[in-house]
């Protein structure tokens, strides 16, 4: 192996070992933050993460090792180096601010379904409302994910206000911080609310059928009342509880299928990530 191969091949080395060891903190500290099992999942954030590898962890090494050669001028191999890792500089800060952006901060029980709920959901009418309201469970930027209840309010008319602005495509009460109460007050709520596997919404025959083979493995007993679905960008998870307790037992995946979110085309887009999803108001629209 020739000098200006061994030199070419040191540059992509030490890029690589840089860009790796940046995307690392930043992923890293995002994951252990905000998006450990179960929001990575349900913020569906796969489509950023592969951006950021794709251009800081692949592309950017392999310019790099295009460019480098060990009898270019010192001044224009800086140039040339400075230029690469400015994309992707940019191409990091947008991906981290997009995921900063719709990091999960709430597992809301709302009617009858679990729901993720992301910093991208809220308005600065709302966050501006529950802040003169002094609510106790708003959010602020240095939240971290917490499980929450969030029930329509008792006023029929005050409830019905909220469930036609979630149709049109407004605020629902999972994007009201000011409606938000702690998980233990809604545990009667979800206990009504829990059913068995083939009853649950949101899965198919098929994936209910895998599910239940599943939580038999598991020795959890899928003819018994104890799930519920848990919703967000990507496909659902099933959460399985104990009746009794209430503690959550297990959050299993169902098989992949060509389930759909009615929120979103099938077409992924990195930034289709940040919109908000609004399934309470169909619920609440069933009773």
């Amino acid at each position: 192996m020739g000098q200006a191969m061994k030199f070419r091949l040191r540059a992509f080395g030490l890029h690589v070992l840089a860009s790796a060891s940046v995307l690392t903190l930043v992923l890293g500290s995002l994951y252990l933050g905000w998006y450990h099992w179960p929001g990575w999942y349900l913020a569906d954030a796969r489509s950023v993460v592969l951006m950021l590898i794709g251009i800081d962890l692949t592309l950017g090494p392999l310019l790099t090792l295009v460019v480098a050669r060990s009898t270019k001028p010192r001044a224009e191999l800086v140039r040339d180096i400075g230029i690469i890792a400015s994309v992707q500089l940019c191409a990091l800060v947008y991906g981290a601010g997009a995921l900063w952006s719709g990091r999960p901060l709430y597992y809301a029980f709302s009617e009858n379904v679990l729901q993720l709920v992301q910093a991208s959901d809220f308005s600065a009418q709302q966050l501006d409302r529950a802040r003169h309201q002094h609510a106790a469970l708003r959010p602020h930027w240095y939240s971290l994910p917490r499980w929450i209840w969030a029930p329509l309010p008792a006023n029929p008319d005050e409830a019905q206000k909220i469930v036609m602005s979630a149709v049109d495509g407004g605020d629902d009460v999972i994007d009201m911080p000011g409606y938000f109460k702690q998980w233990s007050a809604g545990e009667p709520a979800l206990r009504k609310q829990l059913k068995p596997v083939a009853k649950v919404a949101y899965f198919s025959g098929g994936q209910k059928e895998a599910l239940g083979e599943r939580m038999r493995a598991l020795g959890l007993d899928p003819n018994q009342a104890n799930a519920i679905p848990l919703t967000g960008r990507g496909p659902p998870l099933l959460v399985v509880f104990d009746p009794a307790s209430l503690q959550m037992r297990r959050i299993l995946t169902a098989p992949a299928s060509h389930w759909v979110s009615s929120q979103r085309s099938s077409v992924r887009r990195v930034l289709q990530s940040l919109l908000p999803h609004k399934p309470a108001a169909t619920a609440a629209l069933k009773h």
